[in-house]
């Protein structure tokens, strides 16, 4: 048993083995983990504008009060369509060179709103110029600061081309000959809050997770009818938005199918009970959302048979009937 009260070198030691274990635990991996992160379909990256705007965003250290974190809670559906996930930061995220990680934006505050969306809710750039000049002449109970330095005043008769002029109601500025300009700096921060879009899924909201969903309801009696239903056909209306047409996914957004312990566990429980109520035990990819109320026992075990024998997996099949055993043992554990 130590002492440490007595053997200072021991708690010492001690006390630096548990500081490393957690800060590989919790920092390194986890590091590593999203160097793997690919982007999602369909999102853009930050063109050079907006990456020197994401770099005022942070001088000006605007995480302290707005964060871009969408959380999947009710009361975060304002600030996005969709909880965010890993791939989302995937352009903001990435390192500046071999030495130096691109600070984070997630941010930890919501003194201001979240900023997850703010280029769909707010896309004028003039909008953004004036809240940035004074918060509360398009905010009225705003407690943000203003940001005086990222303008300046300027002669009328002085006016270039290329300067933004900032439409400041006369209350807040009124010197006859004066204007007032955006610095580049502010343009480019604006450029960054434009970008802000949270980009879409592999087929769109929940709902079309299932693109052919009426498709799938109205070849469900030929299908029987011809002596069985075909997974692939089904895995591929229902499944490949997201898990691809290879089972692979997309890294921090989908999880891979192929090689998968929950696909291939001989006891399907799991895996069936997926499908029927969702998953969303994994911070690392997207919420999956359930299938029990859309797909029947049969289909869902053509789905599940498919996979467990495809891209390599080799597991036993599913049968309608363990479905069905296992949509009960959910029913009686919603009812209890």
């Amino acid at each position: 048993m130590l002492n440490f009260h007595k053997e200072h070198k021991n708690l010492v030691l001690t006390a630096g083995g548990v500081f490393i274990a957690l800060s590989i635990l919790i920092a390194i991996v986890p590091a590593f983990q999203m160097q793997g992160t690919e982007p999602i379909p369909d999102e853009k990256p930050l063109t050079a504008e907006e990456r020197e705007g994401l770099h005022v965003y942070v001088s000006e250290n605007c995480m302290a009060c707005h964060t871009q974190q969408v959380r999947n809670i009710e009361m975060d559906n304002v600030w996005g369509s969709r909880p965010s996930i890993p791939s989302d930061y995937f352009y903001s995220k990435k390192r500046m060179d071999v030495w130096r990680q691109s600070p984070s934006v997630l941010g930890s505050e919501r003194t201001g709103p979240d900023l997850t969306n703010i280029g769909i809710r707010q896309p004028s750039e003039d909008w953004h110029l004036l809240h940035l000049y004074n918060p509360r002449a398009v905010v009225s109970a705003s407690v943000m600061p203003s940001y005086p330095w990222l303008f300046r005043e300027v002669d009328s008769a002085s006016l270039k081309k290329y300067d933004k002029v900032v439409a400041v109601p006369k209350e807040l500025f009124n010197k006859p000959g004066k204007k007032i300009v955006a610095s580049y700096d502010a343009l480019r921060l604006v450029d960054y809050l434009k970008y802000l879009k949270q980009t879409e899924l592999p087929g769109g909201n929940v709902n079309d997770f299932i693109p052919a969903l009426k498709k799938i309801q109205a070849e469900r009696s030929e299908s029987q009818q011809a002596g069985g239903l075909d997974g692939a056909k089904l895995y591929s209306q229902v499944c490949a938005a997201c898990h691809q047409d290879g089972g692979k996914g997309i890294v921090g957004a989908f999880p891979s199918l192929v090689g998968s312990a929950i696909v291939n566990n001989a006891d399907a429980e799991k895996l069936i009970r997926v499908v029927i109520q969702g998953y969303d035990a994994r911070t690392d990819y997207g919420v999956m959302p359930p299938f029990g109320d859309q797909l029947t026992d049969e289909e869902i075990a053509a789905i599940l048979t498919h996979e467990r024998s495809s891209w390599g997996n080799d597991a036993a099949p599913v049968t309608a009937d363990d479905v069905a055993k296992v949509r009960q043992y959910v029913e009686m554990e919603l009812n209890k």
